[in-house]
């Protein structure tokens, strides 16, 4: 490996690099709506099974339901919040 190339690559601008990450996204979703993000989400996927077939585990899948449950626990809560004013 090449140093310099190495170290001009951990020196980049990266809020140049964030920006440019943002402004791709916002055009995918303008020209193809959520479908773009679904899609995206699909090739993500796809790609951690293939690195890791045993993804997620069962003990993924749990923690990930217990987050979406507290979750919903607390939007319901911020509308309730929000329905009384």
């Amino acid at each position: 490996m090449d140093r310099d190339a190495i170290r001009a690559w951990a020196e980049r601008p990266w809020s140049d690099v964030a920006g440019a990450k943002r402004a791709w996204h916002a055009r995918r979703f303008r020209e193809a709506g959520a479908a773009s993000g679904v899609a995206l989400s699909r090739g993500l996927r796809e790609h951690a099974r293939r690195v890791r077939p045993d993804w997620p585990t069962a003990r993924n899948r749990e923690r990930d339901l217990a987050h979406h449950v507290e979750l919903k626990r607390l939007l319901d809560r911020a509308a309730h919040a929000f329905a009384g004013r």
